[in-house]
Formats: C-alpha cells, sequence, structure tokens
C-alpha cells in the first residue's frame, strides 16, 4: 500500500513537470555579437569587379578638368578639358618632391633658416636652427602637404626659392609638360603659376615611377619626429587611400582660386592607373577620383 501511494505521487510530479515545460519554451541562446570597433572583428575587403566587366564609357563627373592614364606606358583612356591651364594647388609638390628625391643623398641633414618658415596656411611648424634629414621632410611633404617642408627643401636643393622653381620647369619641359609654369615649390597661389591635367598626368607618371615616392604616398599615417622628441602622427591627405584597397597614392591640393584637386594612383594585377581631378568640390573630388580610379582599372 505505502509503495503504490509512492508511485501515485511521483507520476503526479512527473505530470506536473511536464506542464510546466510546455508552458515555458526554452529559446537556444547565441553568443553575444562583437560590436563594431573592436579589433578582432574584421570585415569583407570590397569584391572588386572582373576586369573588362565595366562600361567603357568614363563616370560624369563635376571637376573642371579630368585626366586619366595608364601610370606605365602613358595611353591615355580618359580626358576632360585636359589643357585647359589651371592652377594646381598642392598637386604640384610633386614635381618638387621628384627634383629633391633625384638629386639623391636623401641622408643628409637639413638646417631650418628663418625664411622657410615664412608659409601659410599649412605647415608643419618646423623652426629655425632645427634639422632634419631630407627624406625625414620629403615624407612630411608627400604625407601632410606642408608648405613650409616644400620651402625648406627647395631652397637646400637650389640654393633659392627662384632656383628652384627654374628646375621645375626645367624638369617639367624635359618630362613633356610644356604647358606649365611654375613659380614656387609649394603650390601657394602666385601670379604666372599655372598647369594642367595633362601636364600633372605627365608629371604623376614620372613621380610614380620613382620607387622612393612611391613608398611614402601608399601611407595613410606617418609618425614625425621633431628635433626636440616630440612626435606627431600625420595622417595622408589623401581620403581614398582609406576609401579603396587598390589605391596607393598620390597627393591632393587645395586654393580657393584651384578649387579642390587630387592626383590619385591605383594598381591592381596588370594595371596602374594615374587619375587627375582639378576644380571640383570638397566632397565631390573624393567621390569623382574614386569613380575613375575604379574604372580605369577594372573596364
Amino acid at each position: 500500500m505505502k509503495a503504490n501511494h509512492i508511485l501515485s505521487l511521483c507520476a503526479l510530479a512527473l505530470a506536473l513537470f511536464s506542464v510546466a515545460a510546455k508552458k515555458h519554451q526554452y529559446k537556444t541562446v547565441r553568443p553575444m555579437e562583437v560590436p563594431d570597433g573592436i579589433s578582432d572583428v574584421r570585415k569583407a575587403e570590397p569584391v572588386p569587379p572582373q576586369p573588362g566587366s565595366v562600361s567603357k564609357i568614363a563616370p560624369a563627373t563635376r571637376a573642371a578638368s579630368v585626366m586619366v592614364i595608364d601610370a606605365r606606358t602613358g595611353e591615355i583612356f580618359y580626358e576632360k578639358n585636359a589643357d585647359a591651364p589651371r592652377p594646381a594647388a598642392s598637386t604640384q609638390k610633386l614635381l618638387t618632391a621628384l627634383i629633391v628625391s633625384e638629386r639623391g643623398y636623401l641622408d643628409r641633414p637639413v638646417t631650418v633658416q628663418p625664411s622657410d618658415t615664412m608659409a601659410e596656411p599649412v605647415k608643419l611648424n618646423i623652426r629655425p636652427g632645427e634639422t632634419y634629414t631630407r627624406i625625414e621632410l620629403l615624407r612630411a611633404l608627400l604625407v601632410k602637404s606642408p608648405n613650409d617642408v616644400a620651402r625648406c627643401l627647395a631652397r637646400d636643393s637650389a640654393g633659392s626659392l627662384e632656383a628652384f622653381a627654374d628646375l621645375m620647369n626645367q624638369k617639367a619641359r624635359e618630362l613633356g609638360a610644356t604647358h606649365s609654369h611654375f613659380v614656387n615649390p609649394n603650390g601657394l597661389p602666385m601670379p604666372g603659376q599655372y598647369s594642367s591635367a595633362r601636364d600633372l598626368s605627365i608629371i604623376a607618371k614620372a613621380a610614380y615611377a620613382n620607387s622612393t615616392i612611391r613608398s611614402i604616398v601608399c601611407l595613410p599615417n606617418l609618425p614625425f619626429r621633431y628635433a626636440n622628441g616630440r612626435v606627431r602622427e600625420l595622417e595622408n591627405t589623401n581620403k581614398v587611400l582609406k576609401r579603396l584597397a587598390w589605391c596607393n597614392g598620390m597627393k591632393t591640393g587645395y586654393t580657393e582660386a584651384a578649387g579642390h584637386c587630387l592626383i590619385a594612383s591605383g594598381t591592381r594585377p596588370g594595371r596602374d592607373i594615374i587619375v587627375v581631378v582639378l576644380g571640383d568640390s570638397k566632397s565631390g573630388v573624393w567621390q569623382d577620383a574614386s569613380a575613375l580610379l575604379s574604372w580605369g582599372l577594372w573596364m
């Protein structure tokens, strides 16, 4: 009798448990997702199109002048007002960098002079009496585009800004950029200073062939050590570097007269492209250069 009573209680308990289990549906617990911004999370790289799958028609742009060329051969893929004389702004620092790089002795020290610091508005704030190597200044010039550094390198290379301008014009003519005239090394507005999208593409092609320049313009960031030991992280002014995985340089520029300008380069197996965009808007310059660069690489 006692055994039967115990079995009845067990049966009742089992029935109650079954009812409770039906009322409470247990959900599968998923692991917590790691939020964006954590270094362990890797976002997928954009998948590039297959070569030849892009339209042969270049994307429309709002820039005043445009040039798209093969960086190796110089073959022209697209041009728009390519010969119109225009201020080049800081894009002409590619020519400054090319001259400095080709003169060599990049480990040679350079002492800053008072006249080097007389440049606005973008400056690295190097000070008279400080000493840096040519390569340190060259890297800063191409990554952050400081005008005082351009003056310092030009004066060190040629003895004066006027003499360096002569070197710039001579080099431009040698390259075939015959519809330009340069007056200073940094691209700040000066009477009689002008270039064109075509000439700048010719200069950019020569700069792209220079391994020293190419190794610098691809850097998204650069630590610069001042003479007093302070280190400043310089962010590359070229925003396309972070937008497109296949972009590997080159040089930005802006003045009120020139508008927003950009020379951008990109590479994929079998093709290297240079895009010149002059006289664009603040947002349009990145969009237009990115679209043209992608088009040129994958058409």
